[in-house]
């Protein structure tokens, strides 16, 4: 058993940067040239960033790489697997920087994303500044982005290669895009990145469009609701067992079989994660001030690219330390409880299988977490979550101490008097004729203006319909707490994607006062999908 003393430390990046500042540079210094070795390694390396980040998504190995029977890359998202596979990802980009000579000591970092700093000031300099010292040479900053040593080639989408990005290709983040695969692509991709040509205002609209992710409110009787991403964090809290707090499937059944009951939504850990990674990578909430930038395709905003840009794993740290509140919170450190049969539960749902899961497998704490492996007498083996439940005693890692600590020890109850305890509840959104990733939003007419209650952001691929397996469980569902709300108050369901307004319900008629922008309005092409609103 691991004891205190040995326990290796993740800290946060903001802590790690206040020391640079403050004139203890070894920390930061070892970190940056750390990530620069990985960075730098043959792509072939199996401690390579290019390898380990392309476990995620593209460049799809093994039986994703060109089989229609499963989604393609290795991670695990809309199923129980999302945490654990993650946490474990974390761990191999972990010992990959310790390979690296002299930085044998280095832990990565997470990114405070509900901290006083983000919420004020969006991401932490050390991320997003362009260049950095180091051994007496400015270098560009290794954790800021990240040039492709290889070509990635799109094998999923035929004659419309959306993913397919070539040796030389640097991520991008929002406000830029990074859509590449076409002739078509290339064109509007450069006609877009050239309206934004100075490198620190794009980084000063990045913060900008954090800070609004994680801050935004609405007022109903001179009462702040929060509609943020914070709130969403602390939220998930409260998620009363591992498997609805694992994915957004197993919440979005819960949320349906307490329809009425007077339970709040449950919300997932993977809902803010997912709603952090189109901030990051942008996408658009037509009609309120969210990521309003048309055309903004970041890496971190799509599932087949987020793993190569570093940022994502500061912010994947993050999610885990989350994880590990919520275990600490539920008394889960050393088990965690699989609901047998549940959305959710299965290698189909949501994304279609990984490789090295059969399709149609039903999903377990014994269940690989591919490619990962085990040394174990000597041997290797795949490693499974139960690998991996205790941070502290399994892998000799814990956190220090950073938000949502207080929110972690509050008693969390989800069930309140029903006339407080309202939903949206939105159904029947089916992903598989949207292209890339996508939000569903929710709003409110309040005081003769049209108010953001909501977002849920879907984390997808461009192409659904490739993947046979997708196709049996596409169906995207939301759930919107009403709290404060009248009973008479009219809503808005608006589903926005990288091609414009796919779904819209809001009201033509609304009262002369009302501010409706264009977009909502339910015109060709909106409504190429469908979706079922109640409120209950």
């Amino acid at each position: 058993m691991t004891t205190s003393r040995s326990l290796r430390v993740r800290r946060s990046i903001q802590e790690i940067q206040d020391e640079y500042t403050k004139g203890r540079k070894k920390p930061l210094e070892d970190l940056m040239r750390a990530w620069k070795g990985v960075k730098e390694l043959p792509p072939e390396d199996p401690r390579s960033f290019f390898m380990i980040g392309g476990f995620h998504g593209e460049p799809f190995r093994g039986g994703g790489w060109g089989s229609n029977l499963y989604w393609g890359g290795y991670c695990n998202h809309g199923n129980i697997l999302f945490p654990t596979w993650h946490r474990v990802y974390l761990l191999k980009l972990e010992e990959a920087l310790q390979s690296i000579k002299g930085c044998e000591d280095v832990m990565l970092p997470y990114w405070d994303e509900t901290s006083d700093d983000s919420l004020k000031s969006g991401i932490p300099w050390a991320l997003t500044v362009e260049t950095f010292e180091l051994d007496g040479a400015t270098i560009p900053n290794p954790l800021r982005s990240f040039v492709f040593p290889k070509n990635i080639v799109d094998h999923i989408n035929g004659d419309n290669p959306n993913y397919t990005k070539l040796k030389g290709y640097e991520t991008v983040r929002y406000p830029l895009s990074g859509l590449v695969g076409t002739p078509q692509d290339r064109d509007a991709t450069a006609a877009h990145n050239a309206k934004f040509p100075d490198y620190e205002e794009n980084v000063r609209i990045l913060d900008a469009n954090i800070v609004n992710w994680l801050t935004s409110y609405i007022v109903v009787n001179n009462e702040k609701i929060p509609t943020n991403v914070a709130q969403k964090f602390k939220d998930c809290l409260d998620a009363p067992n591992y498997t609805v707090f694992s994915n957004t499937t197993s919440a979005q059944q819960w949320n349906d079989d307490r329809l009425g009951d007077g339970s709040r939504p449950v919300v997932a850990l993977e809902s803010p994660h997912n709603s952090v990674h189109l901030a990051v990578g942008g996408c658009d909430v037509p009609g309120y001030d969210r990521s309003p930038i048309d055309g903004a395709n970041g890496d971190m905003g799509e599932n087949d690219t987020a793993g190569l840009d570093p940022i994502f794993f500061f912010h994947h740290c993050n999610v885990d330390r989350v994880f590990w509140l919520w275990q600490k919170k539920h008394g889960f450190t050393d088990k965690l409880e699989v609901i047998d049969g549940y959305p959710g539960t299965n290698s189909v749902d949501s994304q279609g299988p990984t490789p090295g899961v059969a399709p149609n497998a039903w999903l377990t704490l014994d269940s690989p977490l591919a490619p990962f492996k085990k040394l174990e007498n000597g041997k290797e083996r795949d490693f499974t979550s139960r690998d991996c439940i205790n941070i502290e005693r399994q892998l000799g890692i814990t956190y220090s101490h950073g938000s949502l600590e207080e929110d972690a020890k509050r008693p969390g109850p989800l069930t309140a008097a029903p006339q407080s305890a309202r939903a949206l509840h939105v159904t029947g959104i089916n992903r598989a004729r949207i292209r890339g990733s996508f939000l569903v939003s929710a709003f409110a007419v309040i005081d003769g203006k049209l108010e953001h209650m909501g977002t849920e952001a879907v984390l997808s691929r461009w192409s659904v319909q490739g993947c046979a397996n997708c196709q049996t469980h596409l169906e995207v569902k939301a759930s919107f707490d009403l709290k404060g709300l009248h009973a008479d108050t009219q809503f808005a369901v608006v589903v926005h994607g990288r091609d414009g307004v796919l779904f819209s319900n809001a009201p033509v008629e609304l009262p002369s006062s009302a501010k409706l922008p264009e977009s909502l309005v339910a015109q060709p092409p909106a409504n190429l999908i469908k979706a079922k609103i109640e409120v209950r």
